[in-house]
């Protein structure tokens, strides 16, 4: 054991630390020029993350004209954020509630008749954790119907079945059967969501 200058803290020199300052950069996941990055960044401030009760086509409008594949009749409420526009995929009539994120450093696919409530949090991004915290990405697959409730997390390959319900404030680390009820921090079964008989 070793004593490690900064706040005093005890260091056991047999367990690794990786160097944050050599780690790979978010920037791994900038796919678009760093103009296009920033300029983006003022519109997502001005007009998607912005509390005020502004026009949802406006929303979608602005996303659209960023790239984003957003369908008709979506709603988009306020205080939303969306990292990367040209990496989000909408379909029809979905609607997408007030504070939820899109971290979405890989690709977002969202089906017809989606609601995602309050607060959720979608995130495509981890870390090498064991190798040098290098970004790692992976797509999240939302099918049509789906309700994801309020302050959920949909975390990078996670793929939810069509008529699926997400119970509020669960975790969603991989796949979720068609026509389920989940939740918890390990999106366990509760229920089937439509009498099918």
């Amino acid at each position: 054991m070793a004593q490690d200058n900064q706040f005093n803290f005890v260091r056991d020199a047999r367990i690794p630390i990786i160097n944050l300052q050599d780690a790979p950069g978010e920037h791994q996941a900038w796919d678009r020029p760093k103009r296009a990055i920033y300029l983006w960044a003022i519109f997502e401030l001005l007009f998607i993350h912005n509390p005020w009760q502004i026009s949802s086509s406006l929303r979608v409008r602005i996303l659209r004209l960023f790239g984003a594949e957003i369908g008709e009749g979506v709603i988009f409420r306020p205080r939303t954020r969306v990292k990367f526009p040209w990496k989000l995929h909408i379909g029809d009539r979905s609607w997408i509630g007030e504070g939820v994120w899109f971290h979405n450093q890989d690709h977002v696919f969202i089906g017809n008749d989606v609601v995602i409530s309050q607060e959720t949090f979608l995130t495509t991004g981890s870390h090498a954790h064991r190798r040098d915290m290098a970004l790692v990405t992976r797509p999240i697959h939302i099918s049509p119907g789906v309700w994801i409730t309020a302050r959920c997390i949909v975390l990078g390959g996670a793929s939810i079945g069509q008529s699926a319900l997400v119970m509020p404030m669960s975790v969603v680390k991989g796949d979720v059967d068609a026509n389920t009820v989940v939740a918890g921090e390990d999106a366990h079964f509760v229920a089937t969501r439509f009498d099918l008989s």
